[in-house]
């Protein structure tokens, strides 16, 4: 009589080292999906670091910085256009060779994604005792695959230093009132001119101390290269800072601002001011107003998220790499969906809002709005609804997020000594409209 075969042994999925595997794997085929992701980005092939090095090499023979114009066959014509902080800061760079400051930009952009991931996600980790290593390298990679990050490292930009001391001195420095406070938010300010809605920010939150110390560490970077280059400062300042035209078209796509949402519907002409004016002065009043009650509530991550949505939208020009803000945004959206109690029938409803919403939102900007299609190179207004829809998806989901991003519970984002002070669980109700 033949023998019976084997059964083959169960598989234990709760054994230790099955979940380890399955998150390996998991890890494994996210990271797998991101040489794909970069491909359309090769074509960028660091274009906008070149020409700052360009700029650099330009203003070290001797030329007036903002005199150095280099043609593209989207934009036109493109020229330096950071403020002369940036240029003192980016000089140094023009004694290397190309292919260094490359190495040295890109791993300081992928080091910088690794350390702000890592601060939005430990205190989410440690409320929810989820798996530490695990949770950050799929955070990591997700952050990676996004495409603010992609643009960000395969323009050569310079974004994730700005986005390391906003996040540094908002979740850190301003929550502690450390003696630091307002240095970072200053320090970006200088560099570009993005970050000074943290300073309103600030004195919207009445914040005075940090504020005032975000005005003078700007306006001391500010003198210390008006000092350097009293002729260029003199001018970007009273001149090239209104020039809009020397960074771009404001109808490409990839300008995903109000102003670019209706100069697509009158390309190739300029929008009305008129027009735009009181849709900024809208989203101001509304986005500020929610921002500081999420700040009052002690959730700094929202009040900042919010903060850095309203500069995406009101900012003339908002390229896709500008938008940061979109990460930490998810990161609340699961937070919130994890600090929801689905026992009820409420409760259930509401987290799975949350989890649909934090999906579309990582979706949407893993695609992107101009990594996948060619939205052409000519300048024409928007042919179709369907086209309006797509061609502005960053500003729907930034006007979205603005009026759906929950606040959450404020105990659980103060400093720890102020949150055992009060007596209050890390746990709580988290205020939102979904």
């Amino acid at each position: 009589m033949p023998a019976e075969p084997a059964t083959p042994p169960s598989v234990d999925l709760d054994d230790p080292g099955s979940r380890t595997a399955r998150r390996f794997v998991g890890a494994l085929a996210l990271a797998a999906v991101l040489p794909a992701l970069y491909l359309p980005g090769t074509i960028h092939n660091f274009f906008d670091l070149k020409i700052y090095m360009a700029a650099m090499d330009w203003w070290a023979a001797g030329n007036p910085l903002y005199d150095y114009v280099q043609p593209d066959r989207v934009q036109g014509e493109l020229y330096f256009t950071y403020p002369p902080f940036a240029a003192l800061l980016l000089l140094p760079f023009s004694w290397l060779k190309l292919g260094a400051t490359v190495a040295i930009f890109t791993g300081l952009t992928l080091l910088g994604v690794v350390v702000t991931t890592k601060w939005l996600l430990d205190p989410v980790i440690r409320r929810h005792r989820l798996p530490h290593l695990f949770t950050l390298v799929v955070g990591v990679l997700l952050v990676l695959g996004v495409e603010s990050t992609r643009e960000t490292i395969t323009f050569g930009q310079i974004n994730m230093l700005l986005v390391v001391l906003i996040l540094a001195d908002l979740l850190f420095a301003v929550p502690r009132d450390s003696r630091w406070a307002g240095v970072g938010i200053g320090l970006a300010a200088a560099l570009k001119l993005f970050p000074a809605i943290f300073v309103i920010y600030l004195l919207a939150t009445r914040r005075w101390r940090a504020a005032v110390v975000a005005g003078a560490t700007a306006a001391g970077a500010t003198l210390l290269a008006a000092a350097v280059a009293p002729g260029d400062s003199w001018r970007f300042w009273t001149h090239e800072l209104w020039a809009t035209d020397r960074v771009g078209r404001t109808d490409y796509t990839g300008n995903q601002s109000l102003f670019g949402v209706l100069s697509r519907l009158t390309a190739p002409e300029e929008p009305n001011r008129l027009v735009w004016l009181p849709l900024v002065a809208v989203v101001i009043g509304y986005g500020l107003w929610r921002a500081v009650r999420a700040s009052q509530a002690g959730d700094a991550l929202t009040g900042l998220t919010l903060t850095g949505l309203v500069a995406a939208l009101i900012s003339p020009i908002t390229w896709t790499h500008h938008i940061y803000w979109f990460i930490p945004a998810v990161v609340i959206l699961a937070d919130a969906a994890l600090g929801t109690d689905p026992r009820t029938a409420a409760g259930a409803r509401r987290r799975r809002r949350l989890v649909i919403l934090a999906v579309a939102v990582i979706a949407i900007i893993v695609y992107g709005v101009v990594s996948f299609y060619d939205w052409g190179i000519t300048p024409s207004p928007t042919g179709s609804p369907w086209e309006f829809l797509l061609r502005n998806g960053y500003v729907w989901l930034c006007l979205v997020l603005l009026v759906v991003l929950p606040v959450r519970d404020g105990a659980a984002q103060m400093p720890k000594r102020q949150t055992r002070k009060l007596g209050h669980s890390s746990r709580g109700t988290h205020s939102s409209v979904i």
